[in-house]
């Protein structure tokens, strides 16, 4: 007997970045795929005929031609306690922050309540083809608990970090900056390596820190070079100016951040819309990455993300929900968004490019190309199986395209929960939602 799986169908596979080489030299789809699915991980990959030789033990999983087998979403940016408000009404961000976000982030202070949306996100986001997330938590230890407790549970690969604040921010909701380096320190020693956990430092953003917590957390990050450090970025031009009131000697926003010892190669910067000359110079010399969430972006009013001249310059860059900010759990949704966004600067992204940020391009900023994004031998076995005609109406689309990437495109454009056929977990199948 064996416990081994063979996946055969249509299997979408990354040669390399669609941003810096052609994207048919680095994207693929070989529709006589197969891949070999052993001990929760990737054992081979190939074409079908000689993968069922090779391993002639394997339980068989056929797929049809309108299925796609990719790997699984990654959103690299996120906010699990905000999906109770996700799609709330017509803020700029500081309003919404306090209108909205503030309000239900001091809910979690239950610890119920807590772990009962750290499980509602994470089954909603699994039911869009989503299989790693990032997220932020609270300042309270243990929303970062009930998200990671969640993720284990799910056997999910998970990157999560507590919210740091200690300046304005409601009470209830700021700690301290020698709160926020022992609380975190505490949740490193917890859970940073443990299963499939990576923690994430986590200061909001530096008008929610003062410069003492900001040093502390930049302290902590030295003394655990292998966590990543995640924060916001000139997301819109009314927060940069905050920013400059409130930091009137840094040279820049980023400047808040290098100052204290938060850039770096495994920082993590979301939205980065408004950035200036020498912090997309310095971004570019330290490798840290940015997150494009692109429908919080244009829900909130921040401005459109430059993907295309932020990848000439070689800035690593994922794509995200941003959720609840953003307006939908899905990354085809986002997919979209990104899509429209590159429309409206003059430089539309091809489907094998949306597809790769949502997988590799996001596995590559949160440092876990290694792990997963892609479909390659000794990569864990997060996939997500596409249906490529969900709907009447992407179906009718997929009838008349010329080619396999025309039939992507669609669903990218119109896909939603419908078109997640399977999502395997670590070599596991989830059944499907009801």
């Amino acid at each position: 007997m064996t416990d081994d799986t063979l996946l055969l169908g249509p299997t979408l596979r990354f040669d390399g970045d669609p941003f810096h080489l052609p994207w048919a030299e680095a994207v693929s789809i070989d529709t006589d795929g197969a891949v070999l699915l052993r001990d929760g991980h990737i054992a081979d990959v190939g074409r079908a005929a000689a993968l069922t030789v090779a391993h002639p033990r394997a339980r068989q999983l056929r797929y049809d031609a309108d299925r796609l087998i990719c790997p699984g979403f990654v959103d690299a940016h996120m906010h699990y306690p905000q999906t109770a408000i996700i799609a709330s009404w017509g803020k700029r961000l500081i309003d919404w922050l306090n209108d909205y976000t503030f309000p239900e982030e001091m809910r979690l202070a239950d610890p119920t309540y807590a772990r009962e949306i750290a499980a509602r996100y994470l089954d909603l986001t699994l039911a869009q083809g989503t299989t790693t997330v990032a997220s932020y938590c609270t300042i309270h230890p243990h929303s970062v608990d009930a998200l990671f407790g969640a993720a284990a549970d799910r056997g999910l690969r998970i990157v999560a970090g507590k919210t740091c604040m200690d300046r304005n921010a409601p009470e209830g909701l700021r700690d301290t900056a020698q709160s926020a380096y022992d609380d975190s320190k505490a949740l490193i020693t917890r859970w940073h390596g443990r299963g499939r956990a990576t923690y994430a430092i986590t200061p909001r953003f530096s008008p929610t820190s003062t410069p003492d917590q900001l040093a502390a957390l930049g302290a902590l990050w030295t003394e655990h070079p292998d966590c990543l450090m995640q924060t916001h970025l000139s997301e819109q031009t009314d927060e940069i100016d905050w920013v400059r009131d409130l930091y009137p000697q840094a040279r820049d926003y980023l400047d808040t951040y290098e100052t204290h010892g938060l850039l770096g190669e495994r920082a993590v910067y979301g939205h980065a819309i408004h950035l200036t000359p020498r912090e997309i110079d310095r971004l570019a010399e330290t490798g840290a990455a940015l997150v494009h969430c692109p429908t919080s972006n244009t829900f909130i009013g921040s401005g459109l993300f430059d993907l295309r001249g932020l990848a000439g310059r070689g800035i690593p860059a994922g794509l995200a929900t941003d959720t609840g900010g953003g307006s939908s759990f899905s990354m085809l949704r986002t997919m979209a968004a990104a899509y429209e966004i590159g429309q409206l600067r003059g430089t539309p992204l091809h489907a094998a490019q949306l597809i790769w940020l949502a997988t590799a391009g996001s596995a590559r900023s949160l440092h876990l190309q290694d792990r997963i994004g892609s479909i390659n031998p000794g990569q864990e076995a997060d996939l997500t199986i596409l249906d490529l005609a969900s709907t009447p109406a992407i179906a009718q689309r997929s009838a008349n395209a010329s080619d396999i990437w025309e039939t992507l495109f669609a669903t990218i454009m119109m896909g939603d929960d419908r078109a997640i056929a399977e999502v395997w977990i670590a070599g596991r199948q989830i059944p499907a939602p009801p």
